[in-house]
């Protein structure tokens, strides 16, 4: 009997893959995939879901499900290096990179603040390892707090005239550190 839990595991081979009663079985692990078309309509749920949570100065979405996941397929797929985090069959969130412009970062609201979006934005980072910026609204101060913890620096601020939400924003910017160079042979 295992004492940590109470349970046989001498005698029986699959305790260890089985829930104790009570226990939720584990979860299949979060992956990072480049998106398909057929991801579309839940990249757009995405997208629409985690404006109207963390953005509530936003104005109210005019667009539908459908306008949007016509967007995501027939704008952001083909002009977007698009990654998307998946667990199991659900799509958790995506990111698209537009030349060294990260252009979306979006999760679903309820899983936030779970490493979801750093596993995005390393995606990100390792199809543009020479650097990447973005824009971020200025009031939008968990996204951009989220940017700053992994080394995302204020190059540029804007009045808004250039968004369509005509909201201030900020350009923000990571540059890699460059790692030192040591001479060619030995020490």
């Amino acid at each position: 009997m295992n004492t940590d839990t109470g349970r046989d595991t001498a005698d029986d081979p699959g305790a260890w893959a089985r829930p104790a009663p009570g226990e939720t079985p584990t979860a299949p692990p979060v992956t990072v995939r480049l998106a398909l078309p057929t991801d579309a309509p839940a990249i757009a749920a995405v997208h629409q879901a985690s404006r109207q949570a963390t953005m509530p100065y936003l104005p109210p979405q005019r667009r539908t499900h459908d306008e949007v996941t016509r967007w995501i397929r027939e704008i952001v797929l083909p002009q977007c290096h698009t990654f998307v985090a998946t667990r199991g069959p659900e799509l958790l969130g995506y990111a698209a990179v537009q030349g060294d412009l990260l252009d979306q970062l979006y999760l679903r609201p309820d899983v936030r603040r779970r490493g979801i979006g750093t596993l995005l934005l390393d995606a990100a980072r390792r199809h543009r390892p020479g650097g990447l910026y973005l824009h971020v609204f200025q009031l939008n101060t968990d996204a951009r707090a989220f940017y700053a913890h992994h080394g995302f620096r204020v190059v540029g601020a804007d009045d808004g005239s250039a968004n369509m939400e005509n909201l201030p924003d900020l350009t923000l910017r990571w540059t890699p550190v460059p790692r030192p160079r040591f001479p060619r042979g030995n020490p």
